[in-house]
């Protein structure tokens, strides 16, 4: 009895270790629809829970780095949210086909128009961006998530290598390396696709039949056959009846 109560008490204790320890996962995050390549455009996804059971998420405030910032920034429009876009002058003007630009986008925050992101669900928002940098490994972008009891979770810790994760990290979108022709692998997927899909039709016309192949020589053969058929029956019957024809002739003489 003396040991099972130990034991209970072990393992209770242990979870609460556990729980203390373990960190927060159910937090503001950044990921792409597909890859974000250096040097290319890239859709990327704000990805929001709701980690409150008494409240809902009714802002969402992402500021964009300034150290590396982005000429091109288009947020999808959300059903049910206000989206607004904030700019701000650059330091060093970018250039974007063959053009300087003077401003960037520094801000983008989202706003429920009614009770936003309730407990238990999550929402994402999508933003179209590019070009992405060539001289990063990744963008910080931070966070900051407004409840309906007007509590703000600030999601803006800058998580370290080797390190632990913070409690509050900023999301950050880690970038790929571009394709060796200046492509990106997901066009290069499809050129690939596209190239097969071609291959395939080229066999397909391959085994079909042609003007001049067996089977329209087959089929040439069997009209002329029942041409010279039906030229034979009418010659056989126009026989017969000169033949008929011919013998009362001869009964009557």
């Amino acid at each position: 009895m003396k040991a099972s109560r130990i034991a209970a008490a072990g393992a209770v204790a242990g979870a609460a270790v556990l729980a203390v320890s373990t960190p927060c996962f159910a937090h503001v995050t950044v990921q792409p629809e597909g890859e974000a390549a250096k040097g290319g455009y890239a859709v990327v996804d704000f990805k929001v829970p709701n980690e409150r059971d008494n409240a809902s998420t009714t802002k969402l405030e992402v500021t964009f780095p300034t150290d590396h910032p982005l000429a091109s920034v288009m947020p999808q429009p959300v059903e049910g949210w206000d989206i607004e876009v904030s700019k701000s002058k650059l330091d060093k003007p970018l250039e974007m086909h063959g053009e300087k630009i003077n401003e960037a986008v520094s801000k983008v925050t989202w706003t429920a128009q009614g009770k936003g992101i309730e407990p238990g669900y999550f929402q994402k928002f999508p933003v179209s961006v590019g070009s992405l940098p060539e001289d990063a490994d990744e963008l910080v972008f931070k966070a900051l998530q407004t409840y309906s009891n007007k509590e703000v979770v600030r999601w803006i810790e800058v998580p370290q290598e080797g390190q632990e994760e913070p409690d509050n990290p900023a999301p950050v979108l880690a970038l790929s390396e571009a394709a060796e022709d200046g492509h990106s692998h997901e066009a290069a997927d499809d050129a690939k696709d596209s190239e097969h899909a071609e291959d395939a039709a080229e066999a397909e016309n391959a085994s079909a039949p042609t003007a001049g192949s067996d089977e329209g020589d087959s089929g040439g053969t069997d009209t002329v056959a029942r041409v010279l058929g039906v030229v034979g029956i009418v010659v056989g019957a126009a026989g017969v009846a000169y033949g008929v024809l011919a013998g009362r002739r001869r009964t009557t003489a």
